[in-house]
């Protein structure tokens, strides 16, 4: 039994300046290629506590694609559903300013149809034994269609987090399927076509809490950066959580990072709080490290009962 993850790969070229950040002209600086995708990010993430997640995705067949499948299987992520093909991975191209912040970027979106005929071939097998799905909500339709239905045949709860608002915006009848949906504030703008940027955490709060009885959706994350998150659920609960004081190297991958600790805490039984301690937890950890440095906790350091396969 494991957490199901199923999401893109991306290769991530980002740029960092060495000084001030000037907009529109030349930056002296240094330039990273990484791997990331929200997917592959969110399935490291979750084995960086010790548990075993399965990542349902694909690469391209190549050697940066078997380098990507080398570095899952070294952070002990099940790969056996990551499926080989042309044209199997996305690039993303950032460019920061000196807080590590993303100050522009453009993307370039894989063809889904691999995932496609995977999910056809192997969806029961996939799904039948999860413990929980975490899903890019902005995938191609008919992959989303089937993750849900896969996810309502067996029962399991679906945690969403998403890479292109945009596109996820236009979905918000998959939103209503999904246990928990995990965004940023700027984000949530987008969902509900406003600006919450100048809102206090409490008015954020109070506001998502009746656009998600409007949209009927069934529970909803925003972070927001240094203020920390906010949370509402269909119920009634509602809540402010804070955000851990750190010193930021680079933003990369937090969201996704903050997403996978929510469906740690959620599947493992615990509360939206504990969940949320959990999630800040390990975006912070993420936040403040190199490339090069991989933070890792053991279940019990979070909290949690939970057996780990060796």
């Amino acid at each position: 039994m494991a957490i199901v993850v199923v999401g893109t790969v991306f290769v991530d070229i980002k740029g960092f300046p060495d000084e001030l950040y000037i907009p529109g002209g030349r930056n002296s600086g240094s330039v990273q290629i990484v791997h990331g995708g929200v997917g592959r990010n969110v399935a490291e993430d979750i084995a960086n506590v010790e548990l075993r997640p399965v990542f349902v995705s694909m690469v391209d067949d190549t050697a940066e694609g078997a380098d990507v499948l080398r570095k899952l299987r070294k952070h002990r992520v099940n790969t056996d559903y990551v499926v080989t093909t042309p044209d199997g991975m996305g690039m993303w191209l950032a460019v920061f300013d000196e807080s590590g912040d993303v100050v522009g970027s453009i993307s370039k979106r894989p063809s889904m149809d691999a995932m496609i005929e995977l999910l056809d071939e192997k969806g029961d097998e996939i799904f039948s034994a999860a413990d929980s799905v975490v899903i890019e909500i902005d995938l191609d339709k008919d992959v989303v269609k089937r993750v849900l239905r896969y996810a309502k045949k067996y029962g399991k709860k679906v945690y969403a987090v998403v890479a292109n608002m945009s596109i996820a915006s236009q979905r918000r009848d998959f939103l209503q399927d999904i246990d928990c949906f995990v965004c940023n504030v700027q984000e949530a703008g987008i969902l509900f076509v406003n600006d919450y940027s100048e809102l206090s955490p409490e008015e954020l709060c109070e506001v998502i809490a009746q656009h998600l009885v409007n949209a009927d959706f069934r529970s909803i994350i925003v972070t927001m950066g240094s203020r920390g998150a906010v949370y509402a659920s269909k119920d009634g609960e509602r809540g402010v959580f804070p955000a851990s004081s750190v010193t930021v190297r680079d933003t990369t991958g937090a969201g996704d990072a903050f997403c996978a600790g929510v469906a740690i805490g959620l599947t493992y039984g615990k509360s939206m709080p504990e969940a949320l301690e959990i999630a800040t937890r390990l975006a912070a950890s993420v936040i403040t490290v190199s490339e090069n440095v991989c933070p890792r906790f053991r279940p019990q350091e979070l909290g949690l009962d939970v057996e780990v396969d060796e």
